[in-house]
């Protein structure tokens, strides 16, 4: 009897996933392997939805999580919730913001799930690049479908989506860390965030560009995003200089441009125009204290 279509659909999906991971491994792209956790990670998150509570418990004990189910909420012990919800920067995902007794913690099953999608990530992530001997021949096998994740892999790095007169090759190490890392799927420290938002407004770009580069967040939340995003707009903050990004961790990279100049603004002034002499820097370093 010939197979229904759903049913090859669905053997095609299953077949898909260890493809997939020898791909993203024969490839061997941090960037990559990040983006491929979060959206295997995201799409287990939307089958698990409404899955019974039995289900979701042992799910959790698989990833080693103390769990417990009481009155239709899961009990969870204070280490595993902050092993996995440190990565939410919604107030509410904070443990000070939790009620808290004898170390266990109570949550929807809307929120476990969550946290679970946040296990799922970290599991996927740790187990990639699988160790693909070359004798195998895999990676030759897939040299084509290889080839045309390469290409997207490229465009998807330099694609910024930015307009006007915005040159991202001329971004300072440390915000174009910070974009990196967003659109890796890795959500930004609050002080990595207020920087980089206030920088690309700083330098010319759209509100709605700027909502649009943190769409890889795992918790990304464009309602949330874009207020936040015309609230710097709007209050014209500055961007901070480099001894603040150097306080919060947020210098990353550095240069031999970083080392004369104490801005990142000043970075992409000098870098834009193509000059690296010390009178450029200080000219620019003027400019800068002058509109800060």
């Amino acid at each position: 009897m010939a197979l229904s279509s759903p049913l090859r659909s669905s053997e095609l999906e299953v077949l898909s996933y260890p493809v997939a991971r020898m791909i993203v491994s024969c490839i061997g792209d941090d960037y990559l392997i990040r983006r491929y956790a979060l959206a295997e990670a995201k799409a287990a998150h939307e089958a698990l939805i409404g899955e019974r509570q039995n289900i979701l418990a042992t799910m959790g004990q698989e990833f080693g999580m103390n769990i417990d189910i009481s009155e239709q909420r899961f009990r969870l012990h204070f280490t595993d919730y902050v092993r996995y919800a440190h990565r939410m920067h919604d107030p509410g995902w904070k443990l000070v913001n939790r009620r808290l007794q004898s170390g266990w913690l109570s949550l929807s099953g809307r929120e476990f799930t969550r946290l679970l999608q946040e296990a799922i990530r970290d599991r996927i992530q740790q187990d990639l690049p699988l160790d693909i001997p070359s004798e195998t021949g895999i990676c030759d096998k897939l040299s084509e479908h290889i080839a045309i994740v390469k290409e997207s892999l490229g465009a998807r790095k330099t694609e910024f989506e930015m307009g006007g007169e915005v040159d991202s090759g001329a971004f300072p190490p440390c915000i174009a860390n910070a974009i990196t890392m967003l659109q890796g799927g890795v959500n930004l420290a609050h002080s990595a965030r207020f920087a980089t938002t206030a920088f690309l407004r700083n330098i010319g770009m759209s509100v709605d560009d700027i909502v649009g580069m943190f769409g890889g967040s795992p918790d990304f939340d464009e309602t949330r995003t874009r207020y936040q995003v015309e609230h710097i707009a709007g209050q014209e903050y500055t961007a901070p200089g480099c001894d603040t990004m150097k306080t919060y961790g947020n210098c990353v990279g550095a240069d031999d441009l970083c080392k004369r100049v104490a801005h990142p603004l000043n970075y992409y002034r000098i870098k834009k125009r193509g000059k690296g002499s010390g009178g450029s820097a200080g000219a620019a370093q003027a400019s800068v204290r002058q509109t800060a």
